[in-house]
């Protein structure tokens, strides 16, 4: 392979990182923004950027690129539990 040649996993995860720095910027404009309108409208933005993050993680992850070791159940009760108690504070 070229050293100038990405192939496909190296593109999506390119794509991957972009989307997640957008998503970060998006969030940080929607708070402080104080027009209803561009709340709005960046709101937009930002869910379309969750979307393709989605849907370039689950491509990943179907391909063995970006594999994810599922939780254990007890751990999922613990957390929610945790996390339950801290709201109800």
């Amino acid at each position: 392979m070229n050293c100038c040649t990405f192939g496909d996993k190296e593109q999506m995860t390119d794509l991957l990182q972009s989307e997640k720095f957008l998503a970060s910027a998006y969030n940080s404009y929607v708070l402080e923004c104080a027009t209803p309108e561009v709340v709005r409208c960046l709101g937009e933005l930002l869910n379309d950027t969750h979307t393709a993050q989605q849907q370039l993680f689950e491509e990943m992850n179907n391909r063995g690129w970006y594999p994810v070791t599922k939780a254990e159940e007890q751990k999922i009760m613990q957390a929610k539990q945790k996390l339950g108690s801290m709201v109800c504070q």
